[in-house]
């Protein structure tokens, strides 16, 4: 049997005494003997539920130190609300409910089908979305601080309404080049929405139910998916392009805005998610770009 002392990782004062621990108790055992909803820390590293005491490089005393993250909230719940924000926020522009645009146009209708075709690629994309985050996704961490809920709901409610609001205006012009801009718009959308989804039952397929097993994605049979062989998150890539097509499409201002901070985002967690993969498989392909072949 081990000891397991728990200290708390701000001001080092005992909480805890966990006397007579199996050798073979994981972290996530021990977190539910101490308190559920706190994270877990040895010497500075953090540590993942699965992690064995045994396999750990302490003696058969250990010191673990517990950090109150606060809050918490499920991962499924931030995502839906996020995702539906947008959804039910650009329909009310694209109805033109009243107290948005001038009385006269209330609950009016544009008479530009690019205007409609736009309302439609929007709600496939975020419907979407709340089908993956129900049915698809697998996460690996159950919660997230409550706080980013409202950092989230800030940024995708945000951007649906200013883009919402030019699109569905009354005084919208079409795009420049018309019906060919357009139509080439849809397929780049279309194509990048395919291959999303395609990214993401390929990662879903990698991890069993109630499984956090990390593998090396790779192609499938599928053909949206053979950019793996030089991407390391083309979910991001997909997404990318869809938001381009949606820009092209619509020629407003607003929605060039939120890709290119939607591309800068992604950004950020290709390269964190690249840095993982390099990390933890020393096989990793190293032809792999974070988001964009050969260049980012």
């Amino acid at each position: 049997m081990w000891h397991v002392e728990i200290l708390d990782a701000k001001t080092k004062d005992k909480l805890c005494f966990l006397d007579k621990v199996e050798p073979n108790a994981t972290i996530g055992e021990i977190k539910s003997m101490f308190h559920k909803s706190r994270e877990c820390h040895l010497s500075g590293k953090s540590l993942k539920d699965e992690d064995v005491l045994q396999h750990l490089p302490v003696g058969t005393t250990a010191t673990f130190y517990f950090r109150d993250l606060g809050a918490q909230i499920s991962w499924v719940t931030v995502f839906l609300t996020e995702y539906t924000g947008p959804l039910v926020i650009y329909l009310m522009f694209y109805f033109r409910v009243p107290f948005i645009y001038a009385p006269k146009y209330d609950f009016t209708t544009s008479k530009h089908w690019v205007v409609h075709l736009a309302c439609m690629c929007h709600s496939f994309h975020y419907v979407k979305r709340l089908l993956e985050t129900l049915f698809v996704h697998r996460f690996s961490h159950g919660t997230m601080p409550l706080r980013n809920i409202f950092k989230n709901c800030t940024y995708y409610w945000g951007f649906a309404a200013w883009m919402a609001y030019y699109i569905n205006h009354p005084l919208y012009t079409p795009p420049i080049y018309g019906e060919q801009q357009i139509r080439l718009a849809l397929i780049i959308f279309l194509f990048c929405q395919i291959g999303n989804f395609s990214i993401h039952i390929a990662l879903r397929n990698l991890r069993p139910p109630g499984s956090k097993t990390r593998k090396i994605p790779y192609p499938t049979k599928n053909p949206f998916t053979w950019i793996f062989l030089l991407v390391s998150c083309p979910n991001y890539t997909y997404e990318l392009g869809s938001w381009l097509g949606f820009t092209v499409m619509t020629q407003c201002l607003p929605v060039a805005f939120f890709t290119l901070v939607g591309f800068i985002q992604m950004t950020v967690w290709a390269k964190g998610k690249h840095r993982s993969y390099l990390k933890e498989f020393r096989d990793y392909p190293p032809l792999r770009s974070p988001i964009l072949p050969f260049i980012l």
